[in-house]
C-alpha cells in the first residue's frame, strides 16, 4: 500500500541547460546579481508607493487640507456677510445724500453737490491686480471695490457736511446781525408815529418820503442795536438827522438811528442786539423828542416795519402797522 507524503514547498530554484553535460545546473546568483535584484525590487516599491500615494492625495484630503478648506469656507462667507453689511451702509448713505440734497442745502439756499462728483470712478488703470489669479478672486475683488466706493462715498460726504457746518454757522451769523427788533423798548404801541413812505413834513408841510419810522419817547430813552454788527459812524450834527449812529450789520443790511441826545457807543466798536447804543432826544430837523429808524438793504431803504419778527406777537404786529400807517404827518 503505497501513503501520500504530505507535499512540502520547496523553495523557487532556477536551473540553467548544460549542453556539455546535457544535463541542468543549478543557477547561482552572485553577489552584484543579488544586490542588482534587490535594488530593482526597493526601487520598483518605491515607484509603486508614489503612485499609491499620488492616487490617495487626489482621492482624500489631509488633516492640513481639510482644516484649510474649513478656513476658506469660513472666510468666504464672512466676505458675503461683509459684502451684505456693505450694501446697508450704501443705503444709508444714499438716505444722507438725500437728506444733505433736498433738506439741509435747500435750508442753506445752496446748491446740491454734483451726481458726477459724489458718485466719480476711483483712480487707477487696475487697482485689484494682485488679487487676481486665486480661486475665490471674483468674490475678494467685488469686495474691494464696494469698499472703495463706499470710501469715496464717506470721504465726499465729509466734505459735504463741513461745507454745510460753515453755511450754518454763516446763517446763524446772518439770523444774529438782522435787524429783528425795535430799537426802543414800546410796551405802549401808541407811542409809535409815523411810518415808511410818503407823509406831510413837520416843517416843509409837503408831501415827502418818509424813509424810516418814528418812535415817540421821553428824552433820555434808551436806544438798542436791532441786530450784532459794528457801529460805522457817529456823528453830531444840528441839521437834517441831528445826532445819529449807523450800524453796519453786514449781509447788505445797515441801520440808521437819529435826532438823539447822547451817544453811548464810538464809531469801529463791536455791538450785540439788543445792547443800548444810544438815547432819545430831538436834535437836528426835529419837532419834538423821538427816535428816526431806518433799515438799509444793500444801500436802499426799506420799511423798518418788515423786521421786527422778534419782538412782537402778530396781534401786535399789525397793531403797530395801523398806527404808523395812520400817521400822515411825521416829526422830522
Amino acid at each position: 500500500m503505497i501513503q501520500s507524503m504530505p507535499s512540502q514547498r520547496m523553495p523557487k530554484t532556477k536551473y540553467k541547460f548544460n549542453h556539455e553535460t546535457l544535463s541542468f545546473d543549478r543557477i547561482r546568483l552572485g553577489l552584484r546579481q543579488t544586490f542588482l535584484r534587490l535594488f530593482g525590487y526597493f526601487v520598483a516599491s518605491v515607484i509603486l508607493a508614489g503612485i499609491y500615494g499620488f492616487i490617495f492625495m487626489f482621492i482624500f484630503d489631509s488633516p492640513q487640507e481639510k482644516a484649510l478648506k474649513r478656513e476658506i469656507a469660513q472666510l468666504s462667507l464672512q466676505y458675503e456677510l461683509m459684502n451684505r453689511e456693505m450694501e446697508n451702509v450704501e443705503k444709508v448713505l444714499v438716505h444722507l445724500q438725500e437728506t444733505d440734497d433736498n433738506l439741509y442745502r435747500t435750508i442753506f439756499e445752496t446748491e446740491p453737490l454734483p451726481s458726477s462728483y459724489r458718485n466719480g470712478g476711483i483712480g487707477g488703470v487696475n487697482r485689484y491686480q494682485e488679487l487676481e489669479g486665486f480661486s475665490n478672486s471674483e468674490l475678494v475683488i467685488e469686495t474691494a471695490k464696494k469698499l472703495d466706493r463706499i470710501r469715496k462715498k464717506i470721504y465726499v460726504q465729509s466734505e459735504s457736511f463741513d461745507e454745510l457746518i460753515a453755511y450754518a454757522k454763516e446763517k446763524e451769523e446772518m439770523l444774529s446781525s438782522i435787524p429783528a427788533i425795535q430799537p426802543i423798548s414800546n410796551r405802549d404801541l401808541k407811542r409809535t408815529a409815523s411810518g415808511f413812505g410818503y407823509r406831510i413834513h413837520p416843517i416843509y408841510k409837503i408831501t415827502k418820503f418818509h424813509s424810516g419810522m418814528d418812535f415817540t419817547a421821553p428824552t433820555g430813552t434808551d436806544v438798542f442795536a436791532t441786530g450784532n454788527g459794528v457801529i460805522k459812524e457817529v456823528k453830531s450834527a444840528r441839521r437834517e438827522l441831528g445826532n445819529h449812529i449807523i450800524v453796519d450789520h453786514g449781509f447788505g443790511f445797515e441801520t440808521v438811528y437819529a435826532h438823539l441826545n447822547g451817544f453811548k457807543v464810538r464809531a469801529g466798536q463791536k455791538v450785540k442786539r439788543g445792547d443800548v447804543i444810544g438815547f432819545v432826544g430831538s436834535t437836528g430837523l426835529s419837532t419834538a423828542p423821538h427816535l428816526h429808524y431806518e433799515v438799509h438793504v444793500n444801500g436802499k431803504a426799506v420799511d423798518p416795519a418788515l423786521y421786527y419778527f422778534n419782538d412782537l406777537t402778530p396781534d401786535e404786529y399789525e397793531r403797530m402797522l395801523e398806527i404808523s400807517s395812520k400817521s400822515g404827518q411825521t416829526f422830522d
